[in-house]
């Protein structure tokens, strides 16, 4: 789905030529490589081929990454970090989703059945590739300013996310910032979407299952009805909430399955619910477990049925630092002009990058996907996504300008590393 054409936009004559635009050898290149990891999906803690796939290329343009302790992701510096200077890290997530991919169109379908890349990390990763590798060239010439970390990150979509993992493995350490972009097929290619504060939401796995004795339909009275009690649950928790958390929180309970019951004339014995808990406020999402305990208790206590909840904490919100979120403004209005950013909202959706924030600052922006004039709807999560790779292009000369702008300024070199001592 590549526009190019559509998409190329020339640098303003009154605003100065930065290095590091990406040559149109590797632009295909990137293409293709994306279009490789979209054909060969792999989820969570498994993407053993696309890390290798990755070490490979970085390699060969003479740079030496690191895999991380699990197995799947690594890290990659551009330059030597001198212990002093703190670096800037480009993040990118490389796990897929358990779904089939519903396009039939396209020579890139994903040949691995129930496994799709419909939230565009293959496209994060050829990104932060292509960064790496057009940041690599700059070093050679000695017009790097100072060193910068790749990050290939697995397992952005299993919680609470691979983030903690790759933390605890020591992937922040000399870092002084950190920086990501996630598609977004609402902005035409070309473009990107920014907001200072939270951008993301709060998002926890909710599981329930009702236990009763269950009996013929013709004797209700003499059973714990499961089935009406699950449906009970289902609706009036997400209503309760609302009443119970502040409004401004924007808190969400939504069900992705229920199950109970084999037969038209048997009230089961055991019944299931599980969804996901999201919260736009740090706060309330800190006060959601204790509230939804008890008004799963009270429902179930009504319905004469025993609860067991399984509440898994997942990621909190996504807060975009403000002098970091001004970094991504600039490069992106050096490469493309002011014009080429516009004002995003908040979503509701999880991403756990922001773990990365708890331990240094960093901002996330949203990288228009969609070819402009495309009508079509093609939202994340769904089989039938995809991207206008032009956007890739953009992608890296986005993030090549923020490096560089990032490298040349005073905050920059006084910003202090984590794991930094002192």
């Amino acid at each position: 789905m590549s526009r190019e054409s559509q998409t190329a936009q020339p640098a303003a004559p009154d605003r100065p030529e930065l290095p590091g635009k990406l040559p149109d050898h590797l632009r295909a290149e990137l293409i293709a490589f994306r279009r490789d990891l979209h054909m060969h999906p792999e989820l969570g803690h498994q993407e053993f081929r696309t890390t290798a796939a990755i070490k490979v290329r970085l390699e060969k343009a003479g740079l030496r990454p690191r895999v991380l302790k699990s197995g799947t992701g690594l890290i990659c510096d551009v330059g030597t970090w001198d212990g002093v200077r703190p670096m800037l890290a480009l993040r990118a997530d490389i796990d897929a989703l358990p779904i089939p991919d519903a396009k039939t169109h396209v020579p890139y379908r994903s040949t691995v059945p129930d496994r799709a890349h419909a939230c565009g990390h293959d496209v994060h990763t050829a990104v932060v590739l292509g960064a790496g590798l057009v940041l690599a060239e700059l070093d050679r010439k000695g017009e790097l300013p100072r060193p910068v970390r790749l990050l290939f990150q697995p397992a952005e979509e299993v919680l609470p996310g691979g983030a903690t993992e790759a933390i605890e493995s020591g992937v922040l350490d000399g870092v002084g910032k950190i920086i990501a972009l996630h598609c977004d097929p609402r902005v035409d290619a070309g473009r990107i979407g920014l907001r200072t504060g939270p951008i993301t939401s709060a998002c926890d796995r909710l599981e329930v299952t009702l236990e009763g004795p269950g009996g013929h339909t013709a004797r209700p009275h003499l059973t714990t009805d499961l089935v009406t009690a699950a449906a009970r649950l289902a609706l009036d928790l997400p209503a309760l909430l609302t009443k119970r958390m502040d409004a401004r929180s924007g808190m969400s309970v939504t069900w992705g399955r229920i199950e109970a019951g084999h037969a038209c004339n048997v009230i089961p014995m055991h019944a299931e619910l599980s969804g996901t808990v999201r919260c736009l406020d740090l706060n309330s999402w800190h006060e959601a477990p204790d509230q939804i305990h008890a008004i799963i208790d009270e429902i179930a206590s009504m319905h004469r049925a025993k609860s067991e909840i399984t509440y898994v904490r997942g990621v909190p919100p996504v807060v975009n630092d403000p002098m970091v979120t001004e970094l991504l403004r600039e490069a992106m209005s050096a490469r493309r002009g002011a014009d080429s950013v516009e004002d995003t909202e908040q979503s509701l959706g999880g991403e756990d990058f922001s773990w990365y924030l708890e331990h240094v600052p960093g901002a996330m922006a949203r990288l228009g996907v969609r070819t402009p004039g495309d009508a079509a709807k093609r939202d994340l999560h769904r089989g039938d996504f995809d991207v206008d790779e032009a956007a890739i292009g953009v992608g890296v000369e986005f993030f090549t300008a923020a490096a560089l702008l990032d490298g040349r300024s005073p905050e920059g070199r006084r910003a202090r590393p984590a794991g930094a001592g002192g």
